[in-house]
């Protein structure tokens, strides 16, 4: 009975959620080419909202836990473990006044309404993740734009999502490369319950009726850490996978 019901939702929730990239992509356009970055990142942010909004049609809920109180006037690295597509909009909604960047596979920068235009105008960086040649200099670059912005890069060390929830080991590459370009960053480590279930079936019908957490952990000044950094990445990869919900 569920999974019938999920078969209507899932289209009703389709219909609305192309409404929106579709409304949104000239919005992106005016904003970015008239009015300049602060009126393009605003409709972003409305954007996701929006993006969670039609998940409600399926029952989706949303959970965000911060008890810190992080600064908007340094650069953020915030590492988090990967379970769906939907992990993306409550991360840049609710973390919106740090302006949150990605770090994107390059196919998602074309062909996607609203998505596309904004990975490629947005801040973000497009890596072709089979080249290390071209993807490690984008990485770099990117993260001396997130030091010299007072930006937000959010890296999924994982690399691919993970599609029943576990953890997958962490990649330690991407990391290393943003901290020794993002030398002033706040590291927070974030994880993500849940938004697996959105693709429980697969793409269609979509799971219903789940609860997306996002717990926020205790952030750390890179420039204050004194050990190993590769220390540093094992103990983020605990501290976040230990949070995970099995």
């Amino acid at each position: 009975m569920e999974k019938f019901v999920a078969y209507i939702l899932t289209g009703v929730y389709a219909i609305f959620f192309l409404l929106t990239l579709l409304i949104f992509h000239p919005i992106q356009w005016l904003c970015f080419n008239v009015f300049g970055y602060q009126a393009h990142k605003k409709s972003v942010d409305w954007l996701q909202f929006f993006i969670m909004r039609c998940t409600n049609i399926l029952g989706t809920r949303y959970t965000f836990t911060n008890n810190y109180n992080i600064p908007t006037n340094q650069p953020l690295i915030i590492v988090a473990n990967h379970q769906s597509m939907y992990d993306i909009s409550p991360i840049m909604w609710f973390m919106r006044k740090h302006h949150t960047k990605f770090i994107s596979k390059q196919e998602l920068g074309k062909g996607i309404p609203s998505v596309s235009y904004n990975l490629r105008h947005g801040g973000s960086v497009l890596i072709d993740r089979k080249n290390p040649r071209q993807s490690l200099p984008a990485i770099m670059n990117f993260g001396a734009y997130i030091e010299a912005t007072n930006r937000a890069a959010v890296i999924f060390p994982e690399g691919t999502r993970s599609k029943n929830g576990r953890p997958k080991p962490f990649q330690t590459k991407g990391l290393e490369v943003l901290f020794k370009k993002i030398p002033s960053a706040i590291i927070v480590p974030l994880t993500i319950n849940n938004s697996w279930k959105m693709l429980k079936y697969g793409k269609f019908p979509m799971g219903i009726g789940n609860h997306i957490k996002l717990t926020v952990h205790e952030p750390i000044k890179l420039a204050t850490f004194e050990g190993d950094k590769a220390v540093l990445i094992k103990q983020l990869e605990t501290t976040i996978s230990q949070a995970v919900e099995l």
